[in-house]
């Protein structure tokens, strides 16, 4: 009977079928077979003047990176894009791509012989000096020792700028991967803030604001953003839920030229670098603190006078449109105070108040947490203190409001209604003089007094004859008598008046 082997024996062969699956369904690494590229030289893995220039490997033009070894003719496997090769540092992996990147994808045998030479002194700038003989310690005179036998007519404008690119390669600056977004808030105005980039001086990118635009264009996105920088932007409060604080979010996306390479092999032949293109990274950030709501609050009134206190139908209202709340949906406490003055009469309507009034009464309103904006009825506490024209000036100040209300009003806001504005003066007249009724005088009772039986009663006293009924006692008679009297004597002066008028004169 057959035993399968022990698995520490069939191991090696799963692990080869499954690189082949794997290679196979594009899991693994790509194989390719390299072609020749661009350049001077003969393509053949060793040869009396070897290969200067590029490798095709697909589409890609690649730069031999291990200087010494034969020219990669054989069947190649991208790597994909790596920063970790045969210890090349970040300096040398930076200054490669730049050059196989800028100038390496050309079909122009003089640049990419440049490039060629210049990408391996990066590397091993020794054995690339002196591995075809060269005793020198010059570039240019290492490529002229081989050019010679190569093309010599393109020998100096290979050495020529092979030199320039290497210098220009070797000065670029191993770029940071990755920074910050900080958004700050204006203190006076938390509609407006500024966004601040801290990315490497040669990062590109885009940035996308949400909740907020940038002042300058007025778009929430803005492209091109290199090196960082600061950028004022605006958002407007209609961005809140319903009134609730706020927060403004940003996030961007950036490119810097990779500290990386993409990375080829050959087996027993020579390793290439292609292009690794930019590396890419994102940022985000928001608000540390909730921008609040800002409004400019306000009121109207219609005051009256009810009993002997002042009363005042005040409606509160935002200018915005908009009443602030909190984070939990309350709606902001305001604080407004009215002070009522007293005149004799019905002063001038004025945008201050007299300098010479006191108020003699005062109003205090609180707005509804549950309500905000709205109308309330408000009081004096006590009576009027007498008679006159009373007129009540509200105002709103952002010192008399509660700590956790201030930031939603701007700086030394203050509002102030008009003094004597018609629905702000009532009068209260004073109550009429009430006429005394005097009481009714009372009747006195007489009793009789007893009389005795052996007392005789007296003789009864003359009294005047009875007259006719009329209606009218003796007293009343007498005084009509009087009156008639005297109407019958003016009646006798009239007539005789009358008859002396009527007689001829002599």
């Amino acid at each position: 009977m057959q035993h399968p082997p022990p698995l520490s024996l069939r191991l090696p062969a799963i692990l080869a079928v499954f690189v082949v699956l794997t290679t196979g369904l594009g899991l693994g690494p790509a194989a390719h077979a390299a072609d020749r590229g661009t350049g001077f030289g003969t393509w053949a893995p060793l040869s009396r003047t070897g290969w200067h220039g590029s490798m095709r490997v697909g589409d890609v033009h690649t730069y031999c990176i291990h200087p010494g070894l034969p020219v990669a003719t054989g069947t190649t496997t991208d790597h994909g894009v790596t920063s970790d090769v045969n210890g090349l540092s970040a300096q040398q992996l930076v200054s490669i791509n730049h050059l196989v990147s800028t100038y390496g994808q050309t079909d122009d045998p003089v640049q990419a012989a440049s490039v060629g030479w210049a990408v391996k002194a990066i590397v091993d700038r020794d054995t690339t000096l002196h591995s075809w003989g060269y005793e020198g310690d010059d570039l240019a005179g290492a490529i002229d020792d081989i050019m010679r036998r190569a093309s010599p007519e393109n020998s100096a404008a290979v050495q020529q700028r092979a030199v320039q690119y290497l210098t220009e390669a070797e000065a670029i600056r191993v770029p940071r991967v990755g920074g910050s977004l900080t958004l700050s808030t204006q203190e006076d105005d938390p509609t407006r803030g500024v966004l601040t980039v801290d990315v490497d001086a040669e990062a590109v990118g885009t940035i996308t604001l949400h909740n907020a635009v940038f002042a300058d264009t007025g778009s929430a996105e803005r492209q091109g953003v290199r090196g960082g920088g600061s950028y004022p932007i605006v958002a407007p409060a209609s961005a809140a839920d319903d009134g609730r604080p706020y927060s403004v979010q940003a996030t961007g996306a950036f490119s810097v030229r990779a500290a990386a390479i993409r990375f080829y092999s050959t087996p027993g032949q020579q390793e290439s670098a292609g292009p690794a293109g930019p590396q890419t990274f994102e940022l985000s950030t928001q608000d540390a603190t909730p921008r609040p709501v800002r409004f400019s609050p306000r009121v109207q009134t219609v005051a009256r006078i009810d009993g002997r206190r002042f009363v005042d139908e005040v409606t509160v209202s935002a200018a915005e449109g908009v009443w602030p709340r909190h984070t939990d949906g309350s709606f902001v406490v305001l604080s407004a105070t009215a002070d009522v003055y007293r005149t004799g009469a019905f002063p001038a309507e004025a945008a201050e108040v007299p300098d010479n009034l006191k108020p003699v009464a005062q109003l205090i309103l609180r707005t509804d947490p549950r309500v905000g904006a709205g109308r309330y009825t408000v009081g004096t506490q006590g009576d009027l203190p007498g008679s006159g024209v009373y007129t009540a000036v509200w105002r709103i100040e952002r010192t008399s409001q509660d700590p956790d209300v201030v930031p939603h009003l701007p700086p030394s806001y203050v509002w102030t209604e008009r003094f004597a504005s018609p629905t702000q003066t009532e009068q209260l007249v004073p109550a009429p003089p009430v006429d005394p009724v005097p009481a009714p005088s009372p009747t006195p009772s007489s009793t009789p007094t007893p009389v005795p039986a052996s007392v005789a009663p007296p003789a009864p006293a003359l009294t005047p004859p009875a007259l006719p009924v009329t209606g009218l006692s003796s007293a009343g008679v007498g005084a009509t008598s009087g009156i008639a009297a005297v109407m019958i004597g003016i009646g006798i002066v009239v007539a005789q008046v009358a008859r002396r008028r009527r007689t001829p004169r002599v």
